[in-house]
């Protein structure tokens, strides 16, 4: 457990080194707290008017991002899209992460009919393109935030599972969990105390790329009439703006545009990071490069000298 705490402390010091990250990471962290104040009913009413219709981008705060159709502020109705949006994706990782995990590992640490069972499980789902199954799904539960989620979450755990099913099969027959298995720990035991903590980088680069993938997703859902139907959503803004882009009206659309920007590329970028950082084949390659550079430079002072 110490060398998983060590890997994790240098992998926050190597995250803090980088500008680029820190800036995303700080990115990240203004939206989940918009979401938060958005929880608490703290953002302003997106569907008070305050302005005419169709009022340009003004530096007043509430027309900063000009009005819509109805004269609200288009800058709160992205600020309560973005409630639903983190909403999303923290509820669908919550669903789908842990799924992936437990399966994957009991795939791969019993194996036979277990991993039989799982594999196909997951060959059956990831068959069916994956919007069409969630809307299937969505419109089985009911259309809204929670079967959006739902659909999501039981759909999205497929490519982990893979992932810690592979990992396991590796670590399984491993000397430390044979001597995990000499002192008389059961099989629970092995895989959440000795085996998972590993392989637990995989779920937390995971996680953040799920977060990613169900913001853009409930985006296309709900720009094709399946997703969100009461609130405000970024695919619905979206929806309503191409309509508007014909009459001049570009500040709506490029409103949304930019914060989608913002934040999925932020998301990406700390994705990339937290795989360099936390997977050991990255690490190690890393290391030796780091090594090697330093071997050539010491070299070179010494010819000099």
């Amino acid at each position: 457990m110490t060398r998983v705490h060590n890997l994790y402390w240098e992998a926050a010091q190597k995250l803090s080194r980088q500008k680029l990250v820190v800036i995303c990471l700080g990115i990240i962290a203004v939206y989940i707290l918009v979401a938060v104040l958005g929880g608490f009913n703290v953002l302003p009413d997106y569907q008070t008017r305050v302005g005419a219709q169709y009022e340009a981008p003004s530096l007043e705060l509430a027309k900063l991002l000009g009005t819509d159709l109805f004269g609200r502020s288009v800058l709160y109705k992205i600020l309560a899209g973005t409630k639903t949006a983190m909403l999303i994706g923290v509820l669908v990782t919550s669903i789908s992460v842990p799924i992936g995990v437990i399966l994957g590992a009991l795939a791969g640490y019993y194996g036979g009919l277990v991993d039989v069972g799982i594999v196909w499980l997951y060959t059956v789902i990831s068959s069916v393109p994956y919007i069409l199954m969630v809307i299937a799904i969505s419109y089985v539960i009911g259309k809204g935030l929670v079967a959006i989620c739902l659909a999501m979450g039981l759909l999205g755990w497929v490519g982990l599972c893979r992932l810690i099913r592979s990992e396991v099969l590796k670590t399984r027959n491993l000397e430390y969990v044979a001597a995990a298995k000499v002192i008389g720990a059961n099989d629970l035991q092995i895989i959440f105390s000795h085996i998972l903590p590993n392989v637990i980088h995989l779920a937390i680069i995971s996680a953040s790329l799920q977060i990613l993938g169900a913001i853009k997703s409930e985006v296309i859902l709900t720009y094709i009439g399946v997703g969100i139907q009461d609130g405000a959503s970024w695919g619905a803004m979206i929806s309503d703006a191409t309509g508007e882009l014909v009459q001049g009206i570009w500040w709506p659309l490029a409103g949304v545009v930019l914060v989608m920007f913002l934040l999925i590329y932020s998301l990406n970028v700390v994705s990339d990071a937290l795989r360099d950082a936390l997977d050991p084949k990255l690490r190690g390659t890393t290391e030796v490069a780091e090594g090697d550079a330093q071997f050539e430079a010491q070299e070179a002072a010494v010819q000099k000298a």
